[in-house]
């Protein structure tokens, strides 16, 4: 599997986060907020796979194309960009030496973080 950084949902999510439109929850909020099954269905439907790609920090690029095979490391709700969602993407991606997707996935963390009263 050849996984690459989606440079597009990189710029995307960079976006929303300067805009406001990212939650700065912590690592076990993930597991509530990631989208379900059903949820990922309808945003496809409604939205189409390049809006459903934007989502996802890596590419799978051996996978076929309008699958959700293809796409990884999910970070938002199809809304916001979760803070949780970055971390366990940060985290999966190192695991796998996925090093330009763990890269991203931290520095949009830091934006959140930045952004984040404390």
């Amino acid at each position: 599997m050849s996984t690459i950084l989606n440079k597009q949902a990189y710029q995307f999510a960079g976006a929303h986060i300067k805009n406001g439109q990212a939650v700065a929850d912590d690592r076990d909020a993930w597991s509530e907020s990631e989208p379900s099954t059903s949820q990922e269905n309808e945003f496809i439907e409604a939205n189409g796979w390049d809006e459903y790609a934007k989502w996802h920090l890596g590419i799978d690029d051996e996978a076929s194309e309008q699958t959700k095979a293809r796409y990884k490391f999910p970070y938002g709700d199809f809304q916001r960009v979760h803070r949780s969602g970055l971390l366990a993407a940060e985290v999966r991606a190192g695991q796998r030496k996925y090093e330009d997707i763990e890269e991203a996935a931290i520095k949009l963390r830091a934006l959140i973080d930045r952004q984040s009263p404390t």
